[in-house]
């Protein structure tokens, strides 16, 4: 039954050129985005899964950063270490060649101390955006960031790798007191000794220091500065052994003072152990100074014993026996830096090939068939034509109905 009111066929076509237009939209998406899934709506459960793996991917880029922040620190820690190791070694040559009786100790000794200078400097130098990994001031493990560990869950945690620090410093300062304000102040420094000022009311800044031996240790080191005069004195083995080794301290204090060329004058006071009394002898006011190296409390503090001039209190033999403890102590130490940063530079080109896979896997997921699409368009191009060449059919259909009335 043909009809002027209602035009199926029309209809019909219609309805099959909006499918086929629907579809051309869908297609020159594709081809113009590149994906497939472009937003949730196109299919939400792959777009979430898709958001979450590039979240992870994202992630791993900041994990990259980190693995290479934490393999630069930890190769300037491994390279001071085998610094340290070398010139340890060529130490070594100095205290062995001192094991002659017949040779210059003392200028053995020259060699050694500056020696140990180069490796005071190595150690400090160690340090990478501010963190030090040889010096004993890091924690004992240093943790560099290598993963998000996503669960089945969807739970994430950070996983670490632990760089455990290894202190090479031959031994640390502890503390420092300044000769100046009020009158009658008193300030400790590790109990290893203490300074006061006079209450004398005046400006002359004299001073007391009070030696505390139990606390001190072969190789520690007194340092104090008087005005723009540098006194140092190391304790040696001898004065430790000795039955008043707070007096003999001082007594080897006061003397370096006295050489110093500082304009003081400087007393012992017998009345009271390991005590001496510094009057400033100048017109101008006098900023006294101290510091107190503790030789012990470092990796390497046997190193501040390390004496090889036996007229002058040395014991070659047993610096002999030192050094080699020393020795491998900064082996070990660049042998566990060398283990970690080849962890940390595995790990990080794990992650580089990890992130690859992930971006792969959302491509999978994600990305457009362009082979199929390009071939999608031409056909939905052809069916679009047709589409509307039969529209046009249908719509002259009616007309055909006025040849009945004529």
């Amino acid at each position: 039954m043909s009809s002027i009111l209602t035009n199926t066929s029309a209809m019909v076509a219609l309805q099959t050129l909006k499918g086929i237009n629907s579809g051309l939209a869908t297609t020159q998406s594709e081809i113009s985005t590149g994906k497939a899934v472009g937003s949730a709506k196109d299919n939400a459960a792959v777009w979430a899964i898709s958001k979450v793996m590039e979240s992870d991917v994202k992630g791993f880029s900041g994990i990259s950063d980190s693995l290479a922040l934490g393999e630069s620190t930890v190769a300037v820690a491994r390279q001071a270490a085998e610094t340290v190791t070398d010139l340890l070694t060529e130490m070594k040559g100095k205290i062995v060649a001192a094991q002659e009786q017949n040779v210059d100790q003392a200028k053995l000794q020259t060699d050694v101390d500056a020696l140990r200078e180069q490796i005071k400097s190595v150690v400090a130098a160690a340090q990478f955006n501010g963190l030090n990994l040889v010096d004993g001031s890091s924690a004992a493990t240093v943790n560099v960031l290598s993963s998000l560990d996503r669960a089945s869950d969807g739970s994430v945690a950070a996983k670490h790798i632990g760089v455990a620090a290894q202190d090479l410093s031959v031994g640390g300062y502890v503390g420092a007191d300044v000769f100046t304000g009020t009158d009658g102040v008193t300030a400790t420094t590790d109990d290893a000794f203490s300074f006061s000022r006079d209450a004398n009311g005046g400006s002359d800044d004299d001073g007391t220091v009070v030696i505390v031996d139990t606390n001190l240790a072969a190789g520690d080191t007194i340092n104090m500065t008087l005005g723009d005069y540098a006194v140092s004195y190391t304790v040696t083995a001898e004065d430790i052994a000795s039955t008043t080794t707070a007096d003999v301290v001082a007594v080897g204090l006061k003397s370096a003072i006295e050489n110093s060329g500082a304009n003081v004058t400087v007393d012992y006071n017998i009345a009271n152990a390991g005590t001496i009394v510094i009057t400033n002898g100048g017109a101008d006011s006098l900023t006294i100074t101290g510091q107190y190296e503790n030789a012990g409390a470092g990796g390497l503090g046997l190193l501040s014993s390390i004496n090889v001039d036996a007229g002058n209190g040395g014991d070659p033999a047993l610096a002999l026996t030192n050094i080699e403890t020393l020795i491998q102590v900064a082996t070990d130490a660049a042998s566990a830096f060398g283990s970690a940063e080849g962890r940390i530079q595995t790990q990080a080109d794990f992650i580089s090939k990890l992130s690859d896979s992930l971006k792969a896997g959302i491509g999978t997921l994600v990305d457009a068939d362009m082979e199929e699409a390009s071939a999608r368009l031409q056909a939905l191009q052809t069916q679009q034509q047709l589409g509307i060449q039969a529209l046009s059919i249908a719509n002259q259909q009616p007309q055909n109905i006025l040849s009945l009335f004529r």
